[in-house]
């Protein structure tokens, strides 16, 4: 088929007197993308050449085309009114032209001068009348435009015509120009050279612009580059790698550890999702040797129940079961406390940090979802105040391209005091809450068998909603779960926070 059109072509270019030849005349039955294809072919063996034409053609829609046959509206309104000699009936015009011709005709009619009214009768006003909207679209209809744009607007109000996007082409001979299409060779063979005959040949030349084909690969999730970034800036400050390979904790490492009383709305069922097979974990134990943790135990059990440490506690009978029930861990902060646990045992100066999934049961909408990253962090060592935690959130943050932060008091039961930090976005214009703060408390830390001098920073915040952000995804959907589109998954440009 692309031959024969291909032959076609050149014939047609060989016998047109007046060149460039175009298309829409030349090859009125041949869709644009199909001689494309074959014209596309030619240009590239030098035979013809062509350039694309672009413009808009006015098309005539059904009721038009009733116009040009018949007359218009308003015309055969008129035409009517003229066949009744004593006048016509209004109720009977829509029997004798149809009920749309004759709402719209009767208002066009009078308005133009051409019939009166008389009681309900219409009579004749003009002797004689110009059906300029039949000429005007009989026009159209030859042309498939008018110079009149006013009236191609005035048309198209009307829904007699519609736009649409025409293609053509012109087409020239090229250097190479003949009636024969000689075929191109696209390998130079062994048995050419060696026979001589790739004399005789002619060669395809190369295409050095082409586009290679695409290579199906994986690609990498936007919340892994922004997570990758996030590690590089721990790490370039020191900080060490928490292990957070346990989805699962004991409700005593995720609340009890963390001085959550067992009364706290987070530990009711529609905020924190809790296993039922198994439904109770066993008692802690050191994850090294795998003894019980006996004192740890006690001592978490008197802070809560008596107060301990100079805390007075919350003065309630603290229940062993509900410590051990089995929760996905709504927060990572379970793993730093199971650190700080093991640094007890040889106290000094720590940084640590995690990135991982916690599990909450939120309910699902543009910002929340059940599941989601922390990005958490927590230093320890002598003598450390809120300034220094204050000096160190700027730094942080200032490695994220954040230099505005503001500081304001807020509640946890883990730290005292605690605070919730917030960023100004430029993009956004306005200050968002970025993340939250505080100082562990002491009963917490001595609880686990910390020197009281030593004193613990931490601080915490979502991935997903910087990279919300850097991606400018509006609706969290988008990014995680069955919703996410792949092809954003493969075509997100890579992430560089904006690091001083």
């Amino acid at each position: 088929m692309a031959s024969e059109l291909q032959t076609r072509i050149l014939n047609a270019i060989n016998d047109s007197t007046a060149l460039p030849l175009v298309s829409t005349a030349a090859f009125t039955d041949v869709e644009p993308a199909v001689l494309k294809g074959a014209l596309d072919s030619l240009q590239s063996r030098e035979m013809i050449t062509y350039e694309t034409v672009d413009k808009e053609a006015a098309i005539l829609t059904p009721e038009a085309d009733g116009i040009v046959k018949d007359g218009s509206h308003e015309a055969r309104v008129y035409e009517a009114v003229c066949a009744a000699v004593d006048g016509l009936v209004i109720k009977e015009l829509p029997k004798i032209v149809g009920a749309n011709p004759a709402k719209v005709g009767q208002g066009k009619a009078f308005k133009e001068g051409w019939i009166k009214k008389d009681g309900d009768k219409l009579l004749k006003k003009a002797s004689s009348i110009k059906d300029v909207t039949r000429e005007q679209l009989t026009a159209i209809k030859e042309a498939a435009t008018h110079p009149d744009a006013g009236i191609l607007a005035d048309l198209k109000k009307r829904k007699l015509i519609v736009m649409q996007k025409r293609i053509s082409f012109r087409i020239n001979k090229g250097l190479k120009f003949a009636l024969e299409i000689i075929r191109e060779e696209t390998d130079l063979t062994a048995e050419m050279i060696s026979s001589g005959t790739w004399k005789d040949k002619s060669f395809k030349p190369y295409n050095f612009a082409a586009l290679g084909a695409n290579t199906t690969s994986g690609a990498l999730h936007p919340l892994n580059k922004v997570r990758h970034e996030f590690r590089n800036i721990f790490f370039e400050m020191g900080f060490t790698e928490m292990p957070t390979n346990r989805f699962v904790e004991s409700g005593f490492w995720n609340f009890d550890s963390l001085f959550v009383p067992q009364q706290h709305p987070a530990r009711d069922l529609q905020d924190t999702f809790y296993t039922s097979d198994p439904a109770v974990a066993d008692m802690p134990r050191d994850d090294e040797t795998g003894e019980i943790l006996s004192e740890y135990w006690e001592n978490v059990k008197e802070v809560h129940q008596e107060g301990k440490y100079g805390s007075l506690g919350y003065r309630y009978p603290w229940k062993e079961d509900e410590s051990l029930r089995l929760v996905l861990r709504t927060h990572t902060t379970a793993v730093s406390v199971s650190m700080l646990h093991k640094l007890a045992k040889n106290p000094g100066p720590a940084r640590f940090f995690s990135i991982d999934r916690v599990f909450r049961n939120e309910t699902v909408d543009a910002t929340h979802l059940a599941e989601f990253h922390q990005v958490e962090g927590v230093i320890a060592d002598y003598g450390l105040t809120l300034g220094d935690l204050i000096g160190f959130m700027q730094q942080f943050f200032s490695k994220m391209g954040v230099h505005q932060l503001r500081f304001k008091p807020a509640y946890n039961p883990y730290t005292e005091p605690s605070m919730e930090i917030f960023g100004y976005h430029e993009g956004l214009g306005k200050w968002v809450e970025i993340g939250n703060s505080g100082m562990f408390r002491p009963e917490m830390l001595e609880s686990m068998g910390l020197p009281k001098d030593l004193r613990v920073h931490g601080w915490g915040l979502s991935l997903e909603r910087p990279t919300m952000i850097r991606y400018k995804v509006s609706n969290i959907r988008e990014l995680l779960g069955h919703k996410v589109d792949l092809d954003f998954i493969e075509n997100n440009a890579a992430v560089r926070l904006d690091r001083e």
